[in-house]
């Protein structure tokens, strides 16, 4: 009996890994940069899905995959502020040699200019289907490839295309560009 849970928690682990790792490690490594940090993270992705089932058992796997890809980093980033936390040292304002041309200054018009933009394109995002929403996001907010992304929701790369083409129309076309 030991024999046949331990094959299917393998089959299990299979399918995540055929299904997840690339996007997880495009995920990762567009924030971390760090190859064997992003694959560390990548594994903890799957032991946590296992524990609660496996992807099967999740209606919205993909979303699920991501949302705890996502907390992963928030918890190194959390524990990470706690370790600088102690080494930080004050900086020194007579120190500061901050080039003048290279920050941009934020006028109260650019501001509310930026925030109304922004909530155009969000109800815009919000008009697509969920299916197109999501795979637009990963493609230019998160830099996913479409390879990756077609993998992911068992797509050609042409449809994957087709998808961020019919986004990109839509929210240009709510911005009036």
């Amino acid at each position: 009996m030991y024999a046949r849970e331990a094959r299917a928690e393998d089959a299990a682990r299979q399918a995540l890994d055929e299904r997840y790792r690339a996007p997880l490690m495009a995920f990762f490594l567009r924030r971390l940069g760090d190859r064997a940090e992003a694959e560390d993270l990548v594994q903890e992705v799957f032991v946590r899905m296992l524990a609660r089932g496996g992807a099967e058992e999740i209606r919205s796997a993909d979303a699920f995959v991501f949302a705890i890809a996502g907390n992963l980093l928030r918890d190194r980033a959390r524990l990470a502020a706690t370790h600088s936390a102690a080494a930080h040292q004050p900086l020194d304002p007579a120190a500061d040699t901050a080039d003048e041309n290279l920050v941009e200054h934020s006028t109260p018009d650019r501001v509310l200019l930026g925030r109304e933009r922004l909530a155009l394109v969000s109800r815009a995002l919000a008009e697509l289907s969920p299916r197109t929403r999501h795979i637009f996001v990963l493609y230019r907010m998160e830099n996913m490839r479409r390879r990756d992304i077609a993998m992911l929701y068992g797509i050609t790369v042409s449809a994957v295309e087709k998808h961020i083409a019919k986004a990109l129309e839509h929210v240009m076309a709510r911005l009036g560009s």
